[in-house]
């Protein structure tokens, strides 16, 4: 297997292929908050003998801070090392998290650096296999992942990420048939934290094992903690949540997501000419200057821009049109 990276404007993508399937996916978008950053800040507040308090950084950015000194105070200068970065969620907003670091500031490892060290070989391509990150993404928008005889629908929610199970299998059946895509879309969407898993219900506790045992054979590996099947259908796994998911940072920036999606688009056009990207408005005002300059600056081409207010936010393209 080998982890493929992508340098986009606006983000980095990674796919990690076995026999040219795409098995698992890293999405990064440019934040002074994430995972391994060392920075420095001030202690924003903290109540008295607190053991925790928010920090403040120089981007006015905020985190969460665990395990203070007892000598720290207020107002004074911290170095601090990342843990988890800020995580969007319906109808609320989880800060990042941190704690205190003697390492001189740093940025954090970059998304190709962070692979690396996995020990999975990583290279980096101009661009992946046809078709295969336009799949993951579309996964990752829908919340949709579809298996013989079912489907799977993925919700992002404040407490935990749901899974239902949904098809017209046989109960027992049908449980079995998710679980090899449950598995897969753990590590395609990049899902951790808290999730939660709704199999159909179970009435015979034969079954239930049944399942329980092909889902830790099928998440082997992947470090997670697992509940058995209550007699509901309902299992919940926990995973170490570092980053948010392909899912989070999606229903977080829809419009920068598919803002990002069309500017990969329009640097994949081949014909000649001047490039006319077409997307619905609130799209077009995602596109952050930078982006554009980027864009500019990759393709050697003028840009063109049309407004349409009845495509869906992922219905945008880029086309080539005489200069």
């Amino acid at each position: 297997m080998e982890w493929l990276v992508e340098r986009g404007i606006g983000e980095d993508r990674a796919l990690l292929l076995d026999h040219g399937r795409a098995v698992a996916a890293r999405l990064a978008w440019p934040r002074m908050l994430s995972a391994g950053t060392i920075a420095e800040g001030v202690l924003a507040s903290r109540r008295t003998g607190a053991s925790r308090g928010t920090m403040r950084f120089a981007d006015g950015s905020e985190a969460l801070i665990d395990q203070l000194p007892q000598n720290a105070r207020e107002g004074a200068p911290m170095i601090v090392e990342i843990l988890r970065e800020a995580i969007a969620e319906q109808g609320r907003f989880k800060l990042a998290r941190c704690r205190a670091s003697a390492a001189p500031p740093r940025p954090a490892p970059t998304l190709a650096e962070r692979l690396s060290a996995s020990g999975v070989a990583v290279a980096t391509t101009r661009r992946f296999p046809a078709g295969l990150w336009e799949e993951v993404l579309d996964e990752a928008w829908d919340g949709a992942v579809a298996f013989a005889g079912g489907a799977l629908v993925i919700a992002v929610t404040p407490a935990m990420v749901v899974i239902d199970v949904d098809g017209t299998l046989p109960p027992r059946e049908l449980a079995l048939a998710a679980v090899p895509a449950i598995a897969g879309a753990i590590h395609r969407l990049d899902l951790a934290g808290a999730i939660g898993i709704d199999f159909p219900s179970l009435a015979q506790r034969a079954d239930r094992q049944a399942v329980d045992t092909a889902l830790a054979t099928a998440l082997a590996g992947w470090p997670h903690e697992r509940t058995a099947m209550n007699g509901f259908g309902f299992v919940q796994l926990v995973a170490r949540l570092t980053r948010p998911s392909l899912p989070a940072m999606l229903a977080r920036d829809r419009a920068g997501a598919a803002a990002r999606r069309l500017l990969r688009a329009a640097e994949a056009v081949e014909a000649p000419g001047a490039l006319l990207l077409t997307a619905h408005p609130a799209v077009r005002a995602a596109m952050r200057r930078e982006w554009i300059e980027a864009l500019a600056r990759r393709s050697g081409r003028m840009l063109r821009w049309h407004e349409d207010a009845g495509l869906a936010l992922l219905a945008g393209f880029a086309q080539a049109v005489p200069p």
